[in-house]
């Protein structure tokens, strides 16, 4: 059964659990201006505990290029965090996405609520 984080606390973060495609919109800042990014893929990872947790979101980016972003859960940066697609799962960790490629990277079943 994978891991699910309890975001209750917590007003701008869904609750999400490993294997969901979730869109992490993140506050990056340059000098003096701010703008916000969008990162969306499937949740690989969930790690740590209280303030230190984090999860690890793995997309496929141009040109077939994997990129994976490690967030933490508690980060201020994290303006929203909303689950697009939710995912079901057997493993707490998703690390054998990394050797897929195309469409078998991405292809998780769907999870039914």
């Amino acid at each position: 059964m994978a891991i699910k984080f309890d975001a209750s606390k917590i007003d701008h973060i869904e609750t999400f659990q490993v294997g969901d495609t979730v869109r992490v919109l993140y506050k990056i800042r340059e000098d003096e201006k701010t703008r916000i990014q969008p990162f969306e893929g499937i949740v690989i990872s969930l790690k740590g505990s209280g303030i230190s947790r984090t999860f690890t979101v793995r997309r496929i980016g141009a040109d077939s290029v994997p990129v994976e972003r490690i967030f933490p859960v508690h980060s201020p940066n994290i303006s929203k965090l909303t689950v697009v697609r939710p995912g079901k799962v057997r493993r707490a960790k998703l690390y054998y996405l990394r050797d897929k490629t195309g469409r078998a990277a991405t292809r998780v079943k769907r999870r039914e609520n």
